[in-house]
């Protein structure tokens, strides 16, 4: 029996004892050791791989123990690979002096490859503002789009209810609610620098999600006041801001009057530091119970002095 025959009749038996399924499976999924040249980052990812004390962690094991939970990539059409999942153990592997990461290569679409690319890494604790709102807004867009395209089954196109339902679905199988998603999305409208204040926690996300709404040049104007300020808006500020900028009046001088107006949370405040009272106190007094007792003291306190002065 001649090669070919033989092969052919190799072809036939799989075809026989095996599902479609898993024919398909075997072709899509390998697990191989890649080298880390090879490897090229996933295209806008929009997660930061950090270099933290928990990265380093991660290079030590990999070190010792190498890399137990294969990535996965995909073969790029002009050679090498992409990165779909394990962007962080990569960098680990390349601290650990590794050559190669082993990943399972899988055979994508654009499309799917965002998808898990993003739902690989939403679960993590530790994600900031503009991760989560970009990678939203790509996963979205994905689904968007796959809504869009007819199936083999149905080849008519899906129609506007599908990619209605998009939202939906992104929220269900995501750890944020809806409507928190589409503020996470608005906040990839914002100018980066506006954008790292809310990464680091000195713009909020309500005001943020309306700060959005200013065009660009406006959102440069208002950075530029809140560097001169050392201030930066209230909900109610913003909201002011974008309901001038829809009316083509928001300048310098609106913003920073804006600016200028008192805050509630911006009231001068005298803390004093707990432990230089607590002496005086008994354990887990409230707060609001020392505030009246060192007031009624100090209006005692007020009433002797005037009383040593009469004599």
């Amino acid at each position: 029996m001649g090669k070919n025959n033989v092969s052919n009749l190799l072809t036939s038996l799989d075809d026989l004892f095996t599902t479609q399924e898993e024919r398909d499976s075997a072709k899509r999924e390998t697990v191989l050791d890649i080298p880390l040249s090879e490897i090229s980052d996933f295209p806008d990812h929009p997660f930061k791989v950090r270099m933290d004390d928990a990265m380093m962690e991660m290079a030590d094991s990999i070190r010792q123990y190498g890399v137990l939970v294969p990535g996965m990539v995909r073969q790029k059409p002009d050679g090498g690979y992409e990165m779909i999942a394990g962007h962080r153990r990569k960098m680990a592997s390349e601290l650990a002096q590794k050559e190669t990461m082993p990943c399972l290569v899988r055979d994508l679409s654009d499309d799917e490859a965002i998808i898990i690319m993003i739902d690989s890494n939403l679960q993590r604790e530790t994600l900031l503002p503009s991760e989560k709102a970009f990678a939203y807004r790509m996963k979205l867009e994905a689904m968007k789009r796959q809504a869009g395209r007819p199936s083999k089954d149905n080849p008519a196109p899906l129609g506007s209810n599908l990619f209605s339902r998009s939202n939906e679905e992104l929220a269900a199988s995501s750890p944020d609610g809806k409507t928190q998603i589409q503020r996470y999305i608005r906040l990839t409208y914002l100018i980066p620098a506006l954008l790292e204040m809310v990464d680091d926690n000195k713009i909020a996300m309500r005001p943020a999600v309306e700060l959005s709404y200013l065009p660009e040049k406006e959102q440069a104007m208002l950075h530029e006041m809140i560097k001169l300020e050392d201030c930066t808006p209230s909900h109610a500020q913003a909201i002011k801001m974008r309901r001038f900028a829809e009316e083509g009046k928001l300048s310098e001088e609106v913003i920073l009057s804006i600016m200028q107006e008192e805050k509630p949370n911006q009231k001068e405040q005298f803390r004093m530091p707990r432990e230089r009272i607590s002496k005086y106190f008994p354990a887990g007094t409230p707060a609001q119970k020392i505030e009246d007792t060192i007031i009624k003291a100090l209006e005692l306190y007020q009433r002797q002095r005037s009383r040593d002065r009469e004599r």
